[in-house]
């Protein structure tokens, strides 16, 4: 029996029941697929990057508890936008008491706010706009094509941006991700603030679209990845939130299986989602494991869980568990 840290012997010691057993459960069961020679896809909703989970994640990252992750492009580039900025953001606390007037103040102050967090504009998305600008008008320049992730690692890896470095490295999951040229997939990148920005380059005629990869080549990447990786004991999937991050990939079996007909794929081998969304008519985010059954993403005998919680709350401690803290 492994001897556990002080935060994993809380854990044990007093989540026991309801919402704190099941985040208990889904925490063993996931070390036990990685015990067993699986691998973990983890997927990143909402803003988790600008709730700092880079403090755990670039350590599950950098220990090889995850083997890949899927991501909006929000968490793609506001992870950077904190290892570069994280002095110039601007907490409000009484985010829920603010006036219209209030918000546009801060719009006007140069500030997007993101729950009780504002991320400064111009030392975030303005600071990495000018190098990421760079490398992708050099490939487009020299007809060269890549993943939006793929930018983002030769952006990190260049080494132009150590010079604002606001926090210590070791706490950006995307810095320990290109470091280790762990894969990532970014559906709907589109939408994100530099999506945007690469657009207007675009409409400017500045860019071509074709010098961005699409969504697409993101998907018939990720069946190729899955075929290689999901023998033995197979891909485990790690949801955080709902939404495209999570309804994105795990889409990858039921097209191998149905589409391309391959009748031996094995399907997703663990599965868990952290949300408080609620089940409801229609709604994906908050069906329970069991629906993905009907869609052939998992089976009758998959591990299945989920943590009806706040996700920074929750996927932290989680990550705690599997780190031994």
């Amino acid at each position: 029996m492994k001897e556990r840290n002080t935060i994993s012997r809380f854990i044990e010691d007093n989540y026991l029941h309801f919402n704190a057993a099941a985040l208990m459960d889904a925490a063993k069961a996931y070390e036990k697929h990685l015990e067993e020679g699986g691998k973990m896809m983890i997927t990143l909703a909402g803003a988790m990057s600008t709730a700092e989970l880079g403090k755990t994640l670039a350590e599950m990252i950098r220990q090889d508890k995850v083997q890949i992750i899927s991501c909006t492009g929000a968490n793609l580039e506001e992870d950077i936008m904190n290892l570069v900025a994280h002095n110039s953001y601007k907490r409000v606390p009484h985010y829920r008491d603010l006036s219209p007037q209030e918000e546009r103040e801060l719009l006007d102050g140069g500030f997007n706010r993101v729950t009780d967090t504002c991320i400064p504009e111009e030392e975030a998305f303005r600071r990495l706009q000018k190098h990421i600008h760079k490398i992708w008008k050099a490939a487009d320049d020299s007809g060269e094509r890549y993943l939006p992730h793929e930018y983002m690692y030769k952006m990190l890896l260049s080494g132009d941006l150590e010079q604002y470095y606001e926090i210590d490295p070791k706490n950006s999951w995307m810095l320990a991700a290109a470091e280790k040229n762990l894969p990532i997939i970014c559906p709907g990148w589109e939408d994100s603030t530099m999506g945007n920005i690469f657009a207007s380059y675009c409409m400017k005629g500045e860019l071509k679209p074709t010098t961005m990869k699409s969504g697409i080549e993101y998907m018939t990447w990720l069946a190729d990845w899955y075929v290689e990786n999901s023998k033995g004991k197979g891909v485990g999937f790690f949801q955080i939130g709902g939404g495209i991050a999570g309804d994105f990939p795990i889409c990858v079996v039921p097209m191998l299986y149905q589409d391309l007909e391959m009748e031996d794929i094995p399907f997703w081998s663990y599965f868990c989602q952290i949300s408080d969304s609620t089940t409801s008519y229609g709604s994906y985010s908050g069906a329970v494991p069991n629906e993905k059954i009907t869609w052939g993403k998992l089976d009758i005998d998959t591990p299945k869980f989920i943590v009806e919680s706040d996700a920074t709350i929750v996927a932290p401690l989680i990550f705690a568990w599997l780190l031994n803290y």
